[in-house]
């Protein structure tokens, strides 16, 4: 892939580029004129940044830039480490005009997402992705935060990075592992909104896992397209947005359940996808489809061994619940998604369940 391709999140005058490429991150690419201030902190963990932090101090040339490394892991998703972010803020005298760049994955961009929306009230942040997860989900939409014992992402705010930079280059380094839970992101906007991706979805599942850069390049891409479509509409999720989180409400209940990190966020979320689709009102053959792209994506189509009421309990905390009452999205056909209160408790029992036989 050479040519450098922009998508833009129309939201006014906080309107961003997401700019998707090869070869970006290093000198190559001027970020800094994206850089309303002077100063700027990279965000980063200790796997990240012996890869990317110099070629991203490289993109940022004169400005004045400092580092923090964190701990590596969703369990390290906490107001403790959005504290030490904050903490070096202010003892690097930053002002209103600092920029903060999250340069890793989700966790990270969720982190520093979340400390440019709390000091001094908001300041700039720039999103630079380096994994497929965060590049097509989290790095666009302005969702920041962290975890509480008590349930995923329940203490953020919604505050848009000025900017979005992924190099797919990235993606080479990137475990198998986490490639594929990235994956189950993709899947995602396919069977919510554009059941012809889904289909080619289908057809390039194999390319995408062997990581051919143009393959990859498209399934990003429309991901993108796909979210920051739904984001312009519905930025805080007052009504359509919240088909994002297809698959999300199991999911979550899942990590919840088996403690953050043991499975990974992609893991869970497809496997929550796949229970979704069976709560749905969807056609068995689709059901089928959708449960076989996630399997043959190399990801779990069932739940793990959890108790259905601790599952059940754990979706008591979901974002999307309203007056005590749970709603799901679920799929009225492949593309087509909506958002309920309205299902069957007893097939939801049976499929909660599912981990336990």
């Amino acid at each position: 892939m050479s040519a450098i391709r922009t998508i833009t999140v129309e939201l006014g005058e906080r309107s961003y580029p997401i700019v998707i490429g090869t070869g970006l991150l290093g000198s190559g690419f001027d970020l800094a004129t994206h850089v309303a201030g002077r100063d700027c902190l990279i965000v980063t963990n200790e796997t990240v940044a012996p890869l990317y932090l110099d070629a991203v101090t490289a993109n940022l040339a004169g400005k004045t830039v400092e580092s923090i490394c964190l701990p590596d892991g969703e369990a390290f998703k906490t107001l403790a480490t959005v504290e030490s972010v904050l903490d070096r803020l202010v003892s690097s005298g930053a002002n209103r005009d600092a920029t903060i760049v999250a340069l890793g994955g989700g966790v990270v961009g969720d982190i520093a997402g979340f400390a440019a929306a709390c000091y001094m009230r908001g300041i700039d942040f720039i999103q630079v992705p380096t994994t497929l997860l965060a590049q097509v989900d989290s790095s666009v939409g302005g969702k920041t935060g962290v975890n509480h014992p008590g349930g995923k992402n329940l203490i953020g705010a919604f505050h848009q990075p000025r900017f979005v930079l992924i190099d797919i280059d990235t993606l080479r380094r990137l475990p198998d592992r986490e490639l594929k839970a990235g994956l189950a992101e993709v899947i995602k906007y396919g069977a919510i909104a554009d059941a012809e991706f889904f289909s080619w979805l289908e057809e390039n599942i194999t390319a995408l896992i062997t990581r051919d850069v143009e393959t990859l390049a498209r399934a990003i891409m429309r991901s993108c397209e796909i979210k920051a479509a739904i984001v312009g509409l519905d930025e805080r999720e007052a009504g359509r947005r919240a088909i994002l989180n297809y698959g999300h409400t199991f999911g979550h209940a899942i990590e919840r359940c088996q403690g953050y990190g043991d499975w990974l966020h992609g893991e869970a979320v497809a496997a929550g996808m796949v229970m979704a689709a069976e709560l749905s009102p969807l056609a068995d053959k689709d059901v089928a489809r959708l449960r076989d792209l996630i399997g043959t994506a190399g990801l779990p189509t069932s739940p793990p061994a959890i108790a259905a009421k601790d599952l059940f309990a754990a979706m008591g905390l979901d974002k999307k619940v309203r007056q005590k009452q749970l709603r799901f999205v679920l799929l009225a056909e492949l593309g087509n998604a909506f958002v309920t209160a309205e299902y069957d408790e007893l097939r939801l029992m049976r499929i909660l369940g599912a981990g336990e036989r």
